[in-house]
This record gives structure tokens, C-alpha cells and sequence, in this order.
């Protein structure tokens, strides 16, 4: 997937219109409906400002990465996990396996 493209996706679940984009990004509107049309591709300082409006990493702007599919929120909860006492992590992996396993179960039934 491009960038133009994961932007256009973004913009469009957050249901902004490109001067949305632009006003909370500080990229111009012009530029973001060229990133959106594979016209430009947008500098590192662009691309930060968008990723930090939309609230994920450049790796998942550009998808690319191994954290490419999460966003800032899930990446900062995991390195949050990272730094609890070995019993901590696995009480809470406990959980996080309960939860996702009747998720899938609900779903197999569906």
C-alpha cells in the first residue's frame, strides 16, 4: 500500500476533509491531495506532521515496519507492558489471551 493511499484511508475513518488533515497537520491542503494522488511524496517533516495528526507511526503511514499495522496508542500501551514486573505481564497476557479467545469463538459461531 502507498502512503497517498494509507493517508487517504486515514483521513477518510477519521472522516476529515483534507483541510481537516491540513489544519491539524500544518501540511497545506494542496499538498495533501498530492500526497492522496501519488502526485508528491511527502517529506520526513510532512510526514511526521500527518502521522502525529492521525495519531500513529511513520512506519504505519508508510506501511512499512514491523509496527506498520499499530498505532501510537497500542505501541505506547505495549512498551508500558514492557515495563512491569515479570508477574504483572503475565497476569495481564492472561487476560489479553481470555479476551481474545472468546472474541474468536464468538466470531467462529457467527
Amino acid at each position: 500500500m502507498n502512503t497517498g493511499k494509507i493517508i487517504a484511508d486515514l483521513r477518510n475513518e477519521k472522516k476529515w476533509s483534507q483541510t481537516e488533515l491540513a489544519d491539524k497537520s500544518a501540511v497545506s491542503r494542496v499538498m495533501i491531495g498530492k500526497y492522496e494522488r501519488d502526485e508528491a511524496i511527502p517529506s520526513i517533516e510532512a510526514a511526521k506532521k500527518i502521522a502525529d495528526a492521525f495519531e500513529v507511526s511513520l512506519d504505519y503511514l508508510v506501511g512499512e515496519g514491523m509496527n506498520a499495522k499499530l498505532d501510537k496508542k497500542t505501541l505506547q500501551r505495549l512498551e508500558d507492558i514492557q515495563l512491569l514486573d515479570e508477574n504483572k505481564q503475565h497476569t495481564l497476557f492472561d487476560l489479553i489471551d481470555t479476551y481474545i479467545q472468546n472474541y474468536k469463538s464468538k466470531q467462529a459461531f457467527k
